[in-house]
């Protein structure tokens, strides 16, 4: 029985997902963090040895005779496998990173084995459409970014990227810039009031006073600024919750508060902190997309395209559905609208797609 394997590589955890020919899920595994930009060859080695045989565990409950990796007998048990690996952008980091993954699967170096940035991994649906052969994924979690990809005979090709330059750069519509918007918006209103302009009442702003246990909205200012606290430092146990993290943390943690404030109880001041947010976002996708010619090949029209969301963030229908209208008012409108909950899933689905896709031709 062909396998196909995907192994989405992440920063806060590792996942690994078997499936047949005909996209059935066979097994999966989780292991720990495994963003190669932080971690050493061996380290990351070690992680996704573990997840993989955690998943091929799984498969041999369900009946499926496979061995653990490295496979004693020099046959892999896998068709193809596709790796999405966070930290991973440039030529050189893939190249340092396929000699041992083709030695730990048995795989030769060639097709049957990808590695691309995991942002790849969202394009997969592409292959479960055939009619369209363009995909845009679009992550909007902590951070934002945006990438276009051409199918090309089963293989994706990255045409165009945007964003993921970190809450420092960018990383417009993701959960920092929502967080320091809402921040913005708050003081906004609160120095209008200083020439008279009496601010509306808000319960995001009376949540984010109780969040930080204050009363005056001015000391918001230190709470944002304040150092990031040193390593390996004790506080006391009735410290303020927000001395314990960082900068980025202290307002990217804000977004569920936003969140709940503007599609839970309709409050102005989140609704529209939410559409800005989301309009910076769509204003990032709409540089991908266009009818391509000769000056800019690599533009993608939205109209004959799926687009593909992960993250936290555009997991929520609404905002999701924000930045779907701004791009709207933009004139592009997408054939096909997908949210990937489970990247590795959606690989290892769509790579079984690609592999039925490729059979058919060549029948």
């Amino acid at each position: 029985m062909p396998l196909y394997l995907c192994v989405d590589c992440g920063g806060s955890k590792t996942s690994a997902v078997i499936c047949d020919v005909d996209g059935k899920i066979l097994g999966s595994g989780r292991g720990g963090p495994s963003n190669y930009a932080v971690l050493s060859l061996e380290a990351f080695i070690l992680v996704v040895t573990v997840t993989v045989n955690n998943a091929l565990e799984a498969c041999k409950s369900s009946g499926i005779q496979v061995a653990d990796l490295p496979p004693t007998t020099g046959a892999s048990p896998f068709a193809a496998a596709w790796f999405g690996v966070s930290g991973v952008d440039a030529p050189s980091a893939i190249a340092s990173l396929t000699p041992p993954l083709a030695t730990l699967l048995a795989i030769p170096e060639g097709p049957r084995l990808v590695i691309a940035n995991d942002t790849h991994l969202l394009a997969a649906p592409v292959w479960l459409h055939p009619d369209v052969s363009h995909a845009v994924a679009v992550i909007g979690g902590t951070g934002s970014i945006t990438v276009s990809f051409r199918n090309v005979e089963g293989r994706l090709e990255e045409l165009g990227r945007l964003g993921g330059w970190g809450w420092i750069l960018g990383d417009e519509g993701g959960g920092f810039h929502v967080g320091r918007e809402a921040i913005r918006g708050i003081l906004m209103e609160h120095d209008r009031a200083s020439v008279g302009s009496l601010p509306a009442e808000s319960i995001l702003k009376t949540r984010f006073l109780r969040h930080f246990g204050i009363t005056d909205v001015m000391d918001l200012l230190a709470i944002v600024h304040r150092p990031d606290p040193p390593p390996n430092t004790t506080l006391e146990p009735e410290s303020p919750h927000y001395l314990r993290i960082s900068r980025e943390r202290r307002l990217s943690s804000l977004s569920p508060i936003v969140f709940a404030a503007a599609f839970n109880d309709r409050d102005p001041l989140a609704l529209r902190i939410l559409r800005e947010c989301a309009d910076h976002l769509a204003s990032q996708v709409a540089v991908l997309l266009g009818n391509s010619n000769d000056a800019a090949p690599r533009l993608v029209r939205a109209q004959d395209s799926i687009v593909s969301f992960g993250g936290s963030l555009v997991g929520v229908e609404k905002y999701r559905a924000m930045i779907l209208d701004k791009l709207a008012e933009r004139g592009h409108v997408f054939r096909y609208v997908e949210f990937v909950n489970d990247a590795a899933l959606a690989g290892a689905v769509g790579l079984a797609a690609a592999a039925r896709h490729s059979r058919a031709l060549e029948m």
